[in-house]
């Protein structure tokens, strides 16, 4: 059997606070977006990351005073950054800026303080007119509508606790959403899943991400995140891009290489994966 070659996995929710980063080194993994820690954390994965790994990432967690995740165990202090205003959002995103962040994250939490409509505004014009993405977290009724009405670019998960209606999926086909389907119970990934079948029937973009450290979401290719991606109706080379990204990203050190033949569906990509190895990245 000839060997083929694909782009290694993209991971576009982790949270390397959370997990044994070195078990990323080298492996199917080649690039991971951090989204929400200390910024000073996040800098120094960014600079000196496990080897073979790219890390990108989006800074702290944006959020209403009190809003989510504040008080969380596992969030630190400094991984929330409080916005009450308009100037605070646009103070917020300067300091996006000087960090040089490839992305910034506002949460939409229902059930604890949530930004206004006009600070959440003022924020993403103030992050759009910097060049930056920004990425929602959106949880409870209606949020979704809020972030795809705001300009948000990204879903950081897609949309779990209600039905989104169809309306706000046509007007929010120009989003990705992220999604973490697997770390949800079955009846919230069902509710998931049926939003993500109606969004791609609209046009929308889905890609993988696992939110790396949450739960039972450990470091690594997740094999149930894969399954729940083609059960949401991802298969073929449909399935390859949400998960590798473009296929002829084919660079030294990030690329892979397997004995198998190229995958058609969750379980072949899973068995490719773990028989795959890096390329060697090209000598200086």
């Amino acid at each position: 059997m000839a060997e083929t070659v694909l782009p290694g996995v993209i991971d576009r929710h982790v949270h390397l606070g959370l997990i044994a980063a070195a078990r990323l080194a080298n492996s199917p993994v080649v690039e991971v977006h951090d989204l929400g820690w200390c910024p000073r954390q996040q800098l120094a994965w960014r600079q000196a990351p496990p080897e073979g790994l790219t890390v990108k990432a989006a800074g702290p967690f944006h959020t209403a005073p009190g809003g989510y995740p504040t008080g969380r165990p596992w969030a630190p202090q400094d991984a929330v950054r409080a916005v009450a205003s308009p100037a605070q959002a646009r103070a917020a995103v300067d300091e996006a800026i000087g960090y040089e962040y490839d992305a910034v994250k506002v949460t939409l939490h229902t059930g604890m303080p949530l930004l206004t409509d006009e600070v959440l505004g003022a924020f993403v014009e103030a992050a759009h007119a910097a060049g930056l993405t920004v990425l929602a977290h959106v949880e409870g009724r209606g949020q979704a509508a809020r972030a795809i009405d705001a300009g948000a670019d990204v879903l950081a998960h897609a949309p779990w606790t209600e039905r989104v209606p169809d309306g706000v999926l046509r007007r929010g086909r120009h989003t990705t959403w992220i999604s973490t389907l697997a770390i949800h119970g079955p009846a919230e990934q069902a509710v998931a899943i049926d939003n993500i079948q109606r969004f791609l029937e609209a046009g929308g973009t889905v890609v993988y991400g696992t939110d790396m450290g949450n739960g039972p979401a450990g470091a690594g290719v997740s094999a149930a995140e894969l399954h729940a991606l083609e059960a949401s109706g991802l298969t073929g080379d449909d399935l390859l891009r949400a998960v590798l990204g473009p296929l002829d990203d084919l660079r030294p050190g990030r690329t892979l290489v397997s004995p198998r033949s190229r995958p058609v569906n969750a379980g072949e990509l899973i068995a490719w994966l773990a028989a795959a190895r890096r390329t060697p990245q090209e000598s200086s």
